[in-house]
């Protein structure tokens, strides 16, 4: 009888596994997996067991293709297993090819005459999976908001980052969710962010992958009117609940198309970029908006230089700018109060009141649109459209 070994932490099954198991199966006639107990991966791992270790044995016991299942005991990273190895003296050991410890276990064969095979890591559709990534799907938040940029946008992508200096932005209600998505889609609100957040997928590295910065998922994960230090991650200056904007912010639907990464590469004043945001960052300290109104203003000037179209005089606003850099989308208006945001929303039937938004400690909550305002948006086909 060959027999083939296999060891892991197994921390959440899923397909990825069983086709791993099967291929493993298929080198011999007797499959054992062993794995380490809840203590001991966190204990050489940093890893937190999801399943009780009797639910995991049963689950894997329970599997047509494993034959028996052992626990791994030896306080060693490289090879936990080992005396569970050596016990079933197997002709066979099977990993993946992203194994961290392929060359202690590849010496260990030498050691002992067992067959060293590297497999494939792939679900049965033929994309990879790991348990983190379906932990991180499940803590995935069903509610986020989206955000607008104040000043400093573009300073967050790496390449364009100046030591000392800031990105300035603010999460904003109404709420989205994978189920429901009253904004027009690619509209500068950092929506891609927020599509991975719901996702549970890596959220800077998607937007760094897109070849803009990371202060889309960064506030959006945060909640706030946040202050970030300029760099190559996201490391927050300081925040506060933004509650001094209540009342006081609109977004006006400019239907144009907003395309921030098709513009990355587009040459701008980084230095003018870095003063407003000095300024919008002295607005949110001291919570003032009249403050963070010359700071966006100053954006909106610099946004103007590069090519984008005049925004509309709306109301008695104090400052306007798009969100976002992408010659499109949603452009924020700021009001010194909320009397004079309500007469600019009667005015314009394209503007939307929007709200700061600060996650209450734990609490993953919906904040809908007012009744009025998502007639307004179905009326200009906002959720047939969706750009």
């Amino acid at each position: 009888m060959k027999k083939v070994f296999v060891s892991g932490s197994f921390n959440v099954l899923h397909a990825g596994h069983i086709r791993f198991f099967s291929e493993a199966r298929a080198l011999g006639d007797y499959l054992v997996v062993s794995f380490p107990p809840a203590d001991l991966l966190w204990k050489l791992y940093d890893k937190k067991s999801v399943l009780e270790d009797y639910d995991k044995m049963a689950l894997l016991r329970s599997l047509a293709m494993v034959d028996e299942v052992v626990l791994s005991t030896d306080e060693d990273v490289e090879l936990s297993f080992l005396s569970a190895f050596m016990k079933v003296r197997p002709d066979v050991l099977a990993v993946t090819t992203d194994d961290r410890y392929m060359a202690a276990k590849q010496r260990l064969c030498e050691q002992t005459g067992a067959r060293f095979v590297v497999l494939d890591k792939t679900q049965p559709d033929g994309h990879s999976t790991s348990s983190s990534e379906v932990v991180s799907r499940i803590k995935a938040p069903l509610h986020v908001p989206l955000r607008v940029d104040f000043a400093g946008g573009w300073l967050d992508v790496p390449e364009n980052a100046i030591p000392g200096e800031y990105v300035v932005n603010c999460s904003v209600s109404p709420t989205v969710s994978l189920r429901e998505w009253n904004y027009r889609q690619g509209a500068g609100m950092g929506g891609s962010g927020g599509w991975s957040v719901l996702n549970g997928w890596d959220p800077v590295h998607s937007e760094l992958g897109l070849g803009v910065g990371w202060q889309d998922p960064a506030v959006i994960a945060e909640t706030g009117a946040c202050v970030w230090c300029s760099g190559p991650h996201p490391v927050l200056d300081f925040k506060n609940t933004g509650e001094f904007l209540k009342g006081c912010m609109a977004i006006y639907d400019t239907c144009v198309k907003h395309d921030t990464p098709g513009l990355a590469s587009k040459k701008r004043n980084f230095e003018k970029i870095a003063k407003a945001a000095r300024v919008a960052r002295l607005g949110v300290q001291e919570k003032d908006i009249t403050v963070l109104a010359v700071g966006v203003q100053l954006s909106y000037q610099l946004q103007l230089e590069e090519g984008m179209e005049p925004l509309p005089v709306i109301g008695d606003s104090l400052a306007c700018k798009y969100c976002g850099g992408g010659h499109g989308g949603y452009a924020l208006y700021l009001y010194d109060t909320p009397e004079a945001r309500k007469a600019a929303l009667d005015s314009c039937e394209y503007l939307y009141p929007i709200e700061p938004y600060c996650r209450t400690f734990g609490k993953d909550e919906q904040v809908p649109w007012a009744p009025e305002y998502l007639e307004r948006l179905v009326r200009h086909n906002v959720k047939k459209d969706n750009f």
